[in-house]
């Protein structure tokens, strides 16, 4: 076997495969590499082999001996093990039990019409600004806070901190800073906690507050990560869903005349963007084989969910975005058990967003050379740090 490629892959095109990835993927499904802090890890590229391994209990997020597990970087969110090794399954099961009611296809239905709402507001103040404008800070990032700060009842005023904090838990190449982030994320929602005991509302932590069984920390904790989950990846998403568009003025277009192709063109944008070098972390339970590889007890496998978003035998041409394709195969929110809870919300975030962006401003363009933009590669979901648009 060749030696192990190191991670990240360099990703000189915003909107390519990195080169190295393509590569390997053309190779095989399965790779040795090496973390971004030079742990041994495998890296699944292939569609079919991602899906199926999403949804193997013979993977997990934990480790018989955490303190020893190789590391995907320094975030203490995903950087390392997670959970208890002997309960993980009954425990993922038993949250997931806890948070799916609050995400049920009635409550989302319900959600939609304001949603639409803070769409329309923040483009009437997108409209009413200077030009060039930053589509990131316009739109693509408080939109999603707005949305997660109404479903879970956390003061949208309280954005500014909560941000910085979330920023600091996903760091990936500053433990300290990642984990003083995340502790104050917690302390955070212990504070919102114990007011909604005194007060609740009509949201997610009072109905929390309101369950049998779960007690002030675990609400906080649930929480928090539905906050941090809730606005940093759809805000990312939006971001280069946008970009993709907006350097694919055929695609554009299409939306503009044929307004109906807005759902199925955002399970194509969701295939489509994103880093797509590192992967989703699990650790083999035991010893396991995959495509005549032998991965070992304890090992790191990274599931990489974009490389296999990118996968020629699943989507043709993949590199090409289109609209009109069947895209829905995508493993963009993971697949079986542990597929994105919060999925159907980013859907509707996403289709807001492009349903109202384009017929409001058709003419909207890049205001800057697209090589002039820059990703964040030190946060867990990345992301552009800008994206000044004028039109």
């Amino acid at each position: 076997m060749s030696a192990a490629a190191q991670l990240p892959f360099e990703q000189p095109d915003l909107l390519a495969v990195a080169p190295r990835l393509r590569a390997l993927q053309a190779q095989g499904p399965i790779h040795r590499v090496r973390t971004a802090v030079g742990d041994e890890a495998w890296l699944v590229t292939g569609h079919e082999q991602v899906r199926r391994l999403l949804t193997d209990d013979r993977l997990g997020r934990s480790h018989r001996d955490p303190e020893s597990a190789a590391r995907a970087g320094e975030s203490a969110l995903s950087g390392g093990p997670q959970g208890d090794f002997d309960t993980e399954h009954t425990d993922h099961a038993r949250l997931r039990a806890l948070l799916q009611p609050h995400f049920s296809a009635r409550h989302m239905r319900a959600l939609r019409p304001r949603i639409d709402a803070l769409t329309t507001q923040l483009l009437d103040d997108l409209s009413a600004g200077p030009q060039p404008a930053d589509l990131h800070a316009a739109l693509a990032l408080p939109l999603p806070i707005l949305v997660i700060c109404d479903l879970l009842g956390v003061p949208y005023e309280d954005r500014d901190q909560f941000r910085a904090w979330s920023e600091a838990a996903a760091n990936t190449r500053d433990r300290a800073r990642s984990e003083q982030g995340l502790g104050e994320l917690f302390g955070y929602g212990l504070r919102l906690v114990a007011g909604k005991r005194t007060s609740p509302g009509d949201d997610v932590i009072s109905r929390l507050c309101a369950t049998d069984g779960v007690s002030d920390e675990e609400t906080a904790m649930l929480s928090m990560a539905l906050l941090f989950a809730g606005h940093e990846t759809t805000a990312a998403q939006i971001g280069m869903s946008a970009l993709l568009l907006l350097t694919n003025s055929g695609q554009w277009n299409a939306l503009r005349d044929n307004p109906e192709l807005v759902p199925n063109a955002i399970e194509e944008l969701l295939r489509a963007p994103g880093k797509s070098s590192g992967g989703i972390p699990r650790y083999a339970r035991t010893d396991l084989e995959v495509d005549g590889v032998t991965v070992q007890a304890g090992e790191l496998v990274l599931l990489s969910n974009g490389a296999a978003n990118q996968d020629p035998a699943v989507f043709a041409e993949p590199g090409r975005l289109d609209l009109t394709r069947t895209a829905s195969a995508h493993l963009t929110f993971g697949h079986g058990a542990r597929y994105c809870i919060g999925a159907p919300l980013a859907r509707m975030e996403l289709q807001s967003v492009f349903t109202h962006l384009i017929p409001r401003f058709p003419a909207l363009r890049l205001a800057v050379p697209v090589e002039d933009l820059t990703i964040r590669r030190d946060l867990l979901n990345g992301g552009l740090t800008a994206l000044p648009v004028t039109w």
